[in-house]
């Protein structure tokens, strides 16, 4: 996780403890270095900013199981794992993004409409293989199955106005520019888009759409933490991991970074607020997890990011 994040939450918990935080900041390489290191690892928590990367260090026996009552109340149990290996801290909904200008009765649009006749060269994403649109993937053939998921994968690639490329905010730019007029993107960039001054004029061209809403819902990801597993300060990890499930860190979360909280104690930002109630997918994490593999294997078939 980024550092603007995360230093003013582990500032309060020093403040409050007396526990000093050291951090490492990285983009990527954090199992290899788990693993290099292995029981000589200084290395205390693990924070991820997707479920994919969490998912990699508990695959690969980076992680011990936490027991923890206050862990077990402040997380609901669809957001954490059923061997207590890792615990989520946020929630985003993967949504759709359609212009304000060209798309209408958008409110009822689902996943399953991006590949539809209506969104012919009409659709932006990012690489199919990015973890947020594995996740989702995963969580559609879970729901749906393989092979009409893949239909779905071969229609929507169909539909798509340009190569797939870019990352969320890039996709809401196309948009914008008429390059495409709907695409996929996790909710809080739209709040992050909204507080920046160069980027508030393409968010306020489209619409923000939690899909699925007659049905199944919207597909939830989220950010967790983990404790890594020859952790040497054990007792001062578990405290912080539960101080960043407390409703005070939970509410830091919510006004930095405009994601969800998953303490249900606390209420989002008054901007993600604005943004309407919606149903989420109820499908535990650790069900879509089972599917990941289909979901890499399906996407080289129809070969959608080429």
């Amino acid at each position: 996780r980024q550092p603007f994040l995360i230093d003013p939450i582990t500032e309060q918990f020093t403040q409050e403890t007396g526990i000093k935080v050291n951090v490492i900041y990285a983009k990527k390489g954090i199992a290899e270095k788990l693993q290099r290191e292995g029981k000589y690892s200084p290395a205390d928590l693990v924070l991820t900013s997707d479920f994919n990367r969490l998912l990699e260090i508990t695959d690969k026996g980076l992680t011990q199981a936490v027991k923890s009552e206050t862990l077990e109340q402040n997380i609901p149990a669809q957001f954490r794992d059923d061997k207590s290996q890792w615990f989520a801290l946020t929630t985003r909904a993967r949504v759709i993004y359609a212009s304000k200008d060209r798309i209408e009765n958008a409110q009822a649009l689902s996943y399953e409409d991006l590949a539809s006749d209506e969104f012919k060269g009409k659709v932006c994403v990012r690489s199919g293989k990015h973890p947020y649109n594995i996740s989702l993937l995963a969580s559609m053939i879970a729901h749906d199955g393989e092979a009409e998921t893949k239909a779905w994968l071969m229609k929507l690639k169909s539909n798509l106005a340009r190569k797939p490329q870019g990352n969320d905010r890039g996709q809401v730019k196309a948009i914008k520019e008429g390059v495409c007029d709907v695409s996929l993107g996790n909710s809080y960039y739209y709040g992050k888009m909204l507080t920046d001054e160069a980027q508030k004029p393409w968010a306020e061209a489209v619409n923000i759409i939690f899909p699925n809403q007659q049905n199944r819902g919207a597909h939830i990801n989220i950010s967790g933490v983990a404790m890594a597993k020859y952790a040497p300060n054990k007792e001062n990890a578990l405290a912080l991991m539960e101080f960043l499930s407390s409703e005070k860190a939970q509410s830091l979360y919510a006004s930095l970074n405009m994601e969800y909280p998953v303490n249900t104690k606390v209420e989002p930002s008054e901007l993600v607020k604005s943004w309407g109630e919606y149903t989420a997918d109820s499908l535990p994490l650790t069900t879509v997890v089972k599917y990941q593999s289909a979901a890499y294997k399906l996407l080289d078939e129809v070969k959608f990011d080429l």
